[in-house]
């Protein structure tokens, strides 16, 4: 006779003087990792060869290093926007628009210089699961702005400063603004669509500039500064933009 069993695949635990924990499994993980970020709080990934009861033991000992970053994480959230009808925001192209409807369901249009975004009449707008909605909404919009503005401004750059790439792909990264494959292929974060448009336009000579140096040592800086200015000036200004903030 044989037998079979579903294996628990994630867990929410309150942890004392944390609060709550997600503790997931994961296959690729090789060790017990945590993270700790701005609206998706704290989750522990758990390699297959540890349980959720050791792991939740293993957490006690992480506690002070988790409340610490707990802290930064909670003044991130704070300059988190959160949106209702009285919101005035606005991405280059397009005006939120918050409206009721009489569905359990969410959804979302982007109409003649809108994100209208439909929500259960039911619901509260400053539910977390509808300010979620909301933002992934306003992603898209800047999705749609990105494929539109980018790869041409990509191809201005290059042409007026002689640079050479293969194609432009617009990417919703969590950690960064671009890179340049060693191919030269430029990937781009949607979110540069909030930057100001002289930082919006560092980050693509920054990459183009990776297609004639691909480090960044002296020569890199050297071509930057040649073609934008003051690189590092701008570097540090870029610094003061979260991607997962807005």
């Amino acid at each position: 006779m044989s037998s079979s069993f579903l294996r628990l695949t994630s867990v929410n635990l309150d942890i004392d003087g944390i609060g709550k924990v997600l503790f997931e499994r994961s296959d690729k993980a090789k060790r017990l990792s945590i993270s700790v970020r701005p609206l998706k709080g704290v989750r522990v990934a758990v390699p297959p060869h540890i349980s959720f009861e050791k792991a939740e033991q293993l957490i006690y000992t992480k506690a002070d290093w988790i409340k610490e970053h707990q802290s930064r994480m909670q003044q991130q959230e704070q300059q988190v926007t959160v949106y209702d009808h009285n919101s005035e925001f606005s991405t280059k192209h397009h005006t939120l628009r918050l409206l009721t409807h009489a569905r359990y369901d969410m959804r979302c249009v982007l109409q003649n210089g809108h994100i209208n975004v439909f929500y259960p009449a039911f619901k509260d707008v400053s539910d977390a699961d509808v300010q979620k909605f909301i933002r992934k909404s306003i992603e898209e919009a800047y999705r749609k702005e990105a494929k539109q503005h980018l790869p041409q401004r990509v191809a201005y750059f290059a042409d007026k400063f002689g640079f050479e790439y293969q194609s432009v792909f617009i990417k919703n990264a969590k950690s960064r603004w671009g890179s340049c494959s060693h191919t030269n292929n430029i990937n781009l974060n949607l979110h540069l669509m909030r930057l100001p448009d002289a930082l919006c336009d560092y980050v693509i000579l920054h990459e183009l500039a990776h297609t004639v140096e691909k480090n960044h040592g002296p020569r890199f800086w050297a071509l930057l500064d040649s073609v934008c200015g003051d690189a590092r000036a701008l570097d540090k200004k870029l610094k003061a933009y979260k991607i997962s903030i807005f």
